[in-house]
């Protein structure tokens, strides 16, 4: 699934490498991993975007190969109701592509 499908649309990003994360806000917010091409590989929600910018290009998980290319952007959305906005994403990629983005594993598709 591209980018451009989520709603509402991440209106930021950088190239998902250390010496971009200076750009990322230390903000709450959303945020989705993708390929060149844009094809997301992972939703999360963070309190800090760019503590958990760094926590991923820690995780060899995170920076390998998968499927569909390695993760090679950040694209984020500020917002303080991060819990909604990643569960419509979420939801979105599982309606468009029948399951979760490759490199999430758990999710609840409603609040708890």
């Amino acid at each position: 699934m591209n980018i451009a499908e989520l709603v509402p649309q991440p209106p930021h990003f950088e190239t998902f490498k250390r010496s971009r994360e200076r750009f990322v806000p230390e903000t709450s917010g959303c945020y989705a991993l993708t390929t060149f091409s844009r094809e997301v590989v992972y939703v999360g929600l963070a309190k800090n975007l760019r503590r958990r910018m760094n926590n991923h290009l820690d995780s060899e998980v995170k920076v390998g190969l998968t499927p569909l290319g390695r993760a090679a952007l950040f694209f984020w959305i500020e917002s303080n109701d991060i819990e909604k906005i990643e569960r419509t994403w979420m939801n979105i990629h599982i309606q468009q592509e029948g399951g979760l983005p490759v490199l999430n594993s758990v999710y609840s598709p409603v609040s708890t």
